[in-house]
């Protein structure tokens, strides 16, 4: 994998913790805060794929619904 370089400019608070909790991690900074980066990453992409979920099950759920409208009205068709 190639690694490229990145310059963030941080305030000196955010470092100082950064520092302590990678230090209590037995981490580099740099590998905290790439494991930050992916922690974050993957919040967002299940996140995504939640809204993705919700979306597709209420259009399947007013699908289900008009079909379940179409049955009652067969169910209670005078004919039989």
């Amino acid at each position: 994998m190639t690694m490229t370089n990145i310059t963030v400019r941080l305030p000196e608070n955010m470092l100082h913790s950064i520092d302590i909790f990678a230090k209590d991690l037995h981490l580099s900074r740099s590998e905290y805060i790439k494991k930050a980066i992916l922690s974050m990453n993957k919040t967002l992409q299940d996140k995504a794929r939640t809204q993705q979920l919700i979306a597709a099950s209420q259009k399947v759920r007013k699908e289900i619904m008009n079909v379940n409208n179409e049955f009652g009205l067969i169910e209670h068709d005078p004919k039989d």
